[in-house]
């Protein structure tokens, strides 16, 4: 017997062949009838669900694409290790560059002119993860030392806490820090849980 049926006593009833449970009674044409029909309605509730998902994100969605020699940001995702209990003045998201594009290896592929400081990192990038650069002579662009992992993440560090205070909920108080993290002005400082920073970096609380 099948895994399934020896773990619940039961045979597995999936949505192609949704038989009662039983000794089966169909055979031949008329269950491969059946499956045929059941498979096509699948389908169609999957297409109906995917256009109706497709039409919600491409309100969104932006067609970007670029030519060889253009200049693009790339997009990093910083990681913080704490998390925000408040949504207003999250940090967001970074980017480094500008560099060059070498190569187009489809419309939504890229190959881009990386520094050596970022050799041991993929070269070919979706076009999701670029911006485009547009060129200024006013523009002084400098690069941080940012020490990146493979997948382009990087960890936030903080380096002052500015203020605190307390969250009142209805049944309790929850203490909150000010935090200004490296990289970011202090428009950019969130509030963070003063529990969850102390048990991280304690000494800032010494």
């Amino acid at each position: 017997m099948a895994s399934y049926e020896a773990l619940y006593g039961r045979k597995c009833r999936t949505s192609v062949c949704w038989d009662e449970v039983g000794e089966r009674k169909l055979f031949g044409l008329e269950l491969v009838q059946i499956t045929t029909d059941t498979i096509k309605i699948i389908r169609e509730k999957l297409k109906t669900a995917q256009d109706r998902q497709k039409s919600y994100a491409n309100k969104h969605r932006r067609d970007l694409e670029f030519e060889v020699g253009d200049r693009v940001f790339r997009k990093l995702s910083p990681w913080k290790g704490v998390l925000c209990f408040v949504k207003k003045g999250k940090l967001s998201p970074r980017y480094i560059g500008p560099y060059e594009i070498l190569e187009r290896i489809d419309p939504s592929t890229y190959r881009l002119a990386q520094p050596m400081e970022l050799s041991r990192i993929h070269d070919v990038s979706h076009v999701s993860m670029l911006r485009k650069y547009i060129s200024d002579p006013s523009h002084v662009l400098e690069s941080q030392p940012l020490q990146l992992k493979e997948n382009l993440s990087y960890e936030e560090e903080p380096i002052q806490i500015i203020e605190k205070k307390e969250q009142v909920l209805r049944n309790k108080k929850i203490p909150l820090v000010k935090v200004l993290w490296r990289h970011h002005a202090v428009e950019a400082a969130t509030w963070e849980s003063e529990q969850q920073m102390r048990a991280k970096y304690p000494h800032f609380f010494s």
